[in-house]
């Protein structure tokens, strides 16, 4: 019996309590996503009456783009080109103004140029020190007043159309 007692003994003397760590790292990656809604597009700036190559013509695109963003970030915008050629005939693209403004669920702080000209090169357009989920913007196109366009019209076109393409970026900040 003793010799059971010592050898319970000795295998409880040398038994040790292990521990081991672990380290847990929380990895947090930047997201942007940018999505221009699918129904817009296309966008119209349409000339069709006096009023309108006097004035010029708006196209208001409400929750325009749709933005997933994990911290601050910006949104940009530029024209594939500086100038909008159709034949022999051209249309300068800084003749165009982009506002921005908040969409049915917008950017807590964020701040949205306004009358933005469109150019060859990226033009911040939204500004934001926030991230946030699903977040809308809304743009504004507006073309030309003051008869600008009124000698671009061209003969056996109907209508004649010069076109760009916009292109939207986001950037972290």
């Amino acid at each position: 019996m003793k010799q059971i007692l010592l050898t319970a003994a000795a295998l409880l003397g040398f038994a040790t309590a292990s521990a081991q760590n672990v380290t847990l790292n929380v990895v947090l990656k930047p997201i942007q996503t940018l999505v221009v809604n699918n129904q817009q597009k296309i966008v119209n700036l349409e000339y069709s009456t006096t009023d309108h190559y006097a004035n010029g013509v708006e196209s208001n695109n409400t929750d325009h783009l749709n933005i997933y963003s994990t911290g601050g970030f910006e949104v940009k915008v530029k024209s594939a080109n500086a100038v909008l050629q159709n034949g022999g005939k051209q249309i300068q693209a800084n003749s165009i103004q982009v506002k921005a403004t908040p969409g049915s669920d917008a950017v807590n702080g964020a701040q949205y140029a306004q009358n933005v000209t469109l150019s060859g090169n990226e033009t911040t357009l939204v500004t934001s020190a926030n991230g946030g989920v699903n977040k809308k913007i809304s743009v504004q196109y507006k073309g030309a007043g003051g008869n600008e366009y009124i000698n671009n019209y061209i003969a056996n076109q109907n209508p004649t159309v010069y076109s760009t393409e916009l292109t939207y970026t986001i950037v972290s900040q």
